[in-house]
């Protein structure tokens, strides 16, 4: 029998495995706990008069929201290009971060499964600056928006995610997931949904939220129709690099060594890692079907190793 872990023990293997997918979700996690935990302490160590309506409390989230988030306003984003990047990783409400380190668990394992971490994190970046530009733009672009446009802003992982979600969805369009009350959806359903209740949602007072999220889900898109052609998420390659001997842990991904055969490129290696998965598929409908018995010498060999790599 292969070994099996709790969902207490997956868990703590997944955070301990200082891969870019985990170490997204801890940094999220860990700058919402410590923004909340600034902003009670301080309206802790508040007069009473400062303390007694929660506006010092409020007035030091707004502080923090003003320097992280990325503001509608070309000048304001100009003064403050940190934005771009800093926003995606600032959550102030607690269902905003929940869901949307929800859904970065879930379709960032479905991502890791076809494609490199290196292009996870690539693609969380890019689609979290795609999404902050399309809002920036839109913001400035269209009428409805003049007035808001000197004080809006945004934040959150939302663009970043649903670039992660709408990629995988493209790239393995027939994955099939078991949802509760739904049963089996294949998750490019899922992308089309979410992209079409932004859509629908435009008009809504998070409009500006909405926008971001389209320019994460158009770079998604985009990036995935651009591979193997062209990946611009190779320029996060040096932190892999780096992280034999600096501070960086993020392991890189283990390739075969071929004597007198060129080293294997990213999308050889995707393509390898696909057809043994659905190897491993076939395997494991034979299992169902016929039982372990019916395998064949090469598909016990197979699973066995498999199962040891796991």
């Amino acid at each position: 029998m292969f070994p099996t872990h709790s969902p207490l023990e997956r868990i703590r293997i997944f955070f301990s495995s200082r891969q870019p997918l985990p170490v997204l979700i801890l940094i999220n996690v860990a700058i919402w706990i410590s923004i909340l935990l600034v902003s009670n302490f301080a309206f802790l160590f508040s007069s009473p008069e400062a303390g007694s309506d929660g506006s010092y409390k409020i007035n030091l989230l707004t502080q923090i929201q003003d320097f992280l988030a990325v503001p509608a306003n070309t000048s304001s984003l100009l003064a403050k290009p940190w934005t771009l990047i800093t926003y995606m990783f600032l959550h102030i409400d607690f269902f905003h971060i929940l869901f949307n380190m929800l859904w970065l668990w879930w379709f960032g394992n479905i991502f890791v499964q076809y494609l490199s971490q290196r292009q996870l994190l690539g693609t969380y970046f890019f689609g979290g600056i795609a999404g902050a530009l399309l809002y920036v733009a839109a913001f400035n672009a269209f009428p409805v928006f003049e007035i808001a446009r000197e004080s809006a802003i945004a934040l959150g992982a939302s663009a970043s995610v649903l670039a992660i979600v709408v990629a995988i969805s493209f790239y393995v369009p027939e994955y099939t997931i078991h949802m509760l009350f739904f049963g089996p959806v294949k998750i490019k359903y899922i992308a089309i949904i979410s992209i079409v209740l932004d859509v629908l949602m435009l008009s809504s007072s998070n409009s500006g939220g909405h926008i971001a999220h389209l320019g994460g889900a158009l770079w998604g898109f985009l990036w995935i129709k651009m591979i193997p052609g062209a990946d611009p998420t190779k320029i996060f390659q040096p932190f892999f690099e780096f992280g034999k001997q600096g501070s960086f842990k993020f392991k890189r991904r283990k390739f075969k060594v071929y004597h007198n055969e060129k080293p294997l490129t990213d999308d050889d290696y995707n393509k390898n890692k696909v057809a043994k998965q659905k190897k491993m598929d076939a395997i494991l409908d034979k299992i169902s079907r016929s039982g372990y018995d019916s395998l064949t010498r090469e598909e016990k060999e197979l699973l066995f190793s498999t199962s040891k790599k796991k």
